[in-house]
């Protein structure tokens, strides 16, 4: 298969195992074929280590997962050196902590103080750990996913606008609509039926064998194969994403819409009045590749204003800085971005 059908059906092996997420689920895959890391931020319950985990599985990768606390300290994430002891004497070997993964799931973020903080953004940002004067490179295949909790902020610390710039995207996940509430329980109720049996149910999910990237053998009747994709599919994805035009007229209208939250009284009386911090050149680049990215998945090989407007909330909605003014007025960044969208002319 080309690298698109293989990433398609990535994402449809995750829509299998999940309801009501699809934007979600395209997010992520975004901000795999990206080279970038989520920041997602919604109310327990609302499937986000279960989209995380959803695309560790139908993808051929090692999955980690770190639930952060406020008695976490730097080396349980990055690893450390231990002393260790034999005939020959002793040394000191490095033993790698669960940032040494393909995909990491770093659960409620903003629970660990921020030296902890500042250790996972480091290997996301540099690609690499250090640990008693040695460099230690992450994998080819390296993908943070950190949530937080909108709620009970009480004991957490929340992640300066410095740290928050590093995330390529800023995800907001909601309730599902009632219908797919229903498609939830039923789904749900199959997997506990099919886990009672012992097998995995055809209409849910897929057993995949131990061995990545090999076909699960279909030994039960009723069991379904699937391929895991391989993670030379992701890169294949990202050399034809890395080919996509991308008009000057386009990354000026980018670097456009990051300049206005800078100088918001040029463009909107109302956008002077919330946005006291505009965004950095991280937010234009965070637009070039997920718009580059959205528009791959869209089957296009330029990119458009749509496929800019279609990322722009989930690559900027953190990097704006809303003043006080704003924020009395319960004026969110998606509405001072919708805003900034109307009074940006289009290229």
């Amino acid at each position: 298969m080309s690298a698109r059908d293989q990433i398609a059906a990535l994402e449809a092996g995750m829509g299998r195992a999940i309801v009501g997420q699809r934007d979600v689920i395209r997010r992520l895959i975004i901000g795999l074929l990206a080279n970038g890391n989520l920041l997602v931020e919604g109310l327990p319950g609302l499937a986000k280590t279960r989209a995380i985990k959803a695309l560790a599985k139908n993808l051929e990768a090692d999955f980690s997962r770190i639930q952060f606390t406020p008695d976490l300290l730097p080396a349980d994430v990055t690893g450390t050196d231990m002393l260790y002891r034999s005939n020959q004497g002793s040394e000191f070997r490095f033993h790698p902590g669960p940032i040494f993964a393909n995909i990491v799931l770093a659960d409620e973020i903003n629970r660990a103080p921020a030296k902890v903080q500042s250790a996972l953004l480091e290997a996301m940002e540099e690609r690499q750990v250090t640990v008693a004067g040695k460099t230690h490179p992450l994998p080819p295949l390296f993908m943070v996913m950190a949530t937080q909790n909108p709620i009970e902020q009480e004991g957490t610390y929340p992640l300066p606008e410095a740290q928050l710039d590093r995330f390529l995207m800023h995800v907001l996940i909601s309730y599902p609509p009632v219908e797919d509430e229903v498609e939830v329980i039923e789904l749900v109720r199959n997997e506990e039926i099919a886990a009672i049996d012992g097998g995995t149910d055809a209409g849910t999910d897929s057993e995949i064998s131990p061995e990545k990237g090999n076909k699960a053998t279909n030994t039960t009747a009723g069991k379904q194969t699937v391929d895991v994709i391989p993670q030379q599919a992701v890169f294949d994805a990202r050399r034809e994403i890395a080919a996509i035009h991308v008009s000057h007229p386009m990354a000026r209208y980018m670097a456009d819409l990051v300049e206005a939250t800078r100088h918001p009284g040029e463009r909107s009386p109302d956008l002077a009045r919330w946005i006291e911090i505009g965004a950095s050149p991280r937010g234009s680049i965070a637009l070039d590749k997920a718009g580059r990215a959205n528009a791959w998945l869209e089957g296009r090989d330029y990119v458009d204003p749509l496929d800019i407007h279609a990322v722009i909330h989930d690559c900027l909605r953190h990097r704006l800085g809303l003043s006080f003014e704003a924020q009395g007025e319960g004026i969110s960044a998606d509405r001072a971005i919708d805003t900034l969208l109307k009074v940006v002319a289009l290229p």
